[in-house]
């Protein structure tokens, strides 16, 4: 049997309606995911690693994307050279390294600035299988770049992962973090029926709002929002580190409240006051500002075991599988309680949660997909993006600190290529 059907993945298949999504020009995706590690590390050692790694073996990652006589998109296999692959920039990336005397600081500029350039002009090459990495040794970091026709953010950070060990052991690889979401369920489950009215009210609401934000209602004009063609823009990429500490004493203050509920209150505080700090006409209190939110399907959330992603009759396959919902956040001028913030955000995700938004909306676009084709559902998903204002990804990551080929990784961050707007990406890597 052949790695690919062990896999549950044929080698010479059509893509999934999802991965034939992200191949249209209008919404069109790579992502960029940034590993720093501790110390330089050689051509030569990224080269063993990878050659070692599922990802020589994974049918998506030695495949090229061709289109057939029919017009229909596939995956071809080929036989796949690293050399084409593996960059190896050994010089500084930013000229401006000595403006600030914290070398760690002149880095994250210096790889932020990098990664800003290649979600702009840099697009994957269609004559190799759609991935690359790129060795910044000055920096002591790893780029690499996964086009999302392979996959989303918890497939790809999960095969990623399995190139990694543990520090605490160095034969073991880090452990994963495959929280059930039954408590959602059990919550709807055990809703009666009252509770179940709620569901079907709040889903039917959301998916009105949803619609609505597809076809015509879009945010207010602020500095913060974009449009189509701003994807065409420059692109700033800015980074931010929050202790989790401090995050769990926010949480503590607020029932029942979640770290997810912390962090999207201070997104929502954090966005009201650059509003008030850049804006040039007075904004109305209360303004909505919406996000688009990507939201995992698969039965655990976080990231997978490697063997439940490769087992074609898991629920947690390889793949694409996730739904998209709507986060509103409201202008308050400066002066508002900051808990207040974080209260509003865990009822609004609480409700969201209860709510099939997200999974409506994947077996809408799915439908839509099947049915009218991939053109019309990129023209869909490229109008509520500019409807929106911001797009927020999150991911949880390994519970252990870990090591690349016996180099430890300092940080994992993530951003993609340019959409219509804003592009929030929160991880949570435990590094200390």
């Amino acid at each position: 049997m052949q790695p690919s059907q062990k896999m549950g993945i044929e080698s010479n298949e059509p893509l999934t309606p999802a991965g034939r999504l992200f191949v249209q020009p209008a919404t069109e995706l790579v992502i960029n995911c940034v590993l720093g590690i501790d110390q330089s590390v050689g051509l030569e050692t990224v080269h063993s690693v990878v050659s070692n790694s599922l990802i020589v073996k994974h049918p998506r990652f030695t495949s090229l994307l061709v289109t057939d006589k029919h017009g229909r998109e596939r995956w071809k296999r080929v036989d796949i050279e690293l050399d084409r692959h593996i960059i190896f920039v050994p010089n500084p990336v930013n000229d401006n390294n000595n403006n600030n005397n914290d070398d760690d600081d002149n880095d994250e500029v210096a790889v932020n600035d990098y990664l800003a350039n290649l979600t702009v002009s840099c697009p994957l090459s269609t004559d190799k299988p759609l991935w690359e990495m790129h060795i910044l040794d000055a920096h002591k970091c790893v780029v690499i770049r996964f086009h999302h026709a392979l996959g989303d953010g918890v497939s790809l950070l999960s095969l990623l992962l399995t190139m990694c060990r543990r520090v605490s052991d160095g034969e073991k690889v880090p452990t994963v973090e495959t929280t059930s979401s039954s408590a959602v369920r059990n919550s709807r489950e055990g809703a009666g029926i009252c509770g179940w009215l709620k569901m079907m009210w709040l889903t039917l609401v959301y998916m009105v709002e949803f619609c609505m934000k597809c076809l015509w209602v879009r945010d207010k004009e602020t500095v913060v929002r974009g449009g189509a063609g701003v994807e065409l823009w420059p692109r700033k990429l800015a980074t931010a580190k929050f202790s989790l500490d401090d995050m769990k004493t926010v949480k503590s203050a607020v029932f029942n409240a979640t770290i997810n509920d912390v962090l999207f209150g201070v997104i929502s505080s954090g966005l009201s006051r650059y509003l008030e700090n850049h804006s040039t006409k007075p904004l109305r209190e209360g303004l909505q500002i919406t996000g688009a939110a990507m939201v995992n399907l698969r039965k655990s959330s976080g990231l997978q075991e490697t063997t439940e992603l490769m087992n074609k009759n898991s629920g947690s396959r390889w793949g694409n599988k996730f739904g998209m919902m709507l986060l509103p956040v409201y202008y308050h001028a400066r002066g508002s309680d900051p808990l207040q913030y974080v209260k509003r955000a865990k009822i609004m995700i609480d409700n969201k949660k209860l709510s099939f938004e997200a999974f409506l909306s994947y077996k809408i676009g799915y439908f839509i997909m099947k049915c009218l084709g991939a053109r019309f559902a990129s023209l869909l998903n490229y109008r509520i993006i500019c409807n929106t204002t911001f797009t927020i990804s999150n991911l949880v990551g390994p519970k252990e600190r870990i090591m690349i080929a016996g180099i430890l990784v300092t940080y994992i961050r993530a951003t993609s290529s340019s959409l219509a707007h804003v592009r929030m990406y929160k991880l949570y890597i435990p590094m200390t």
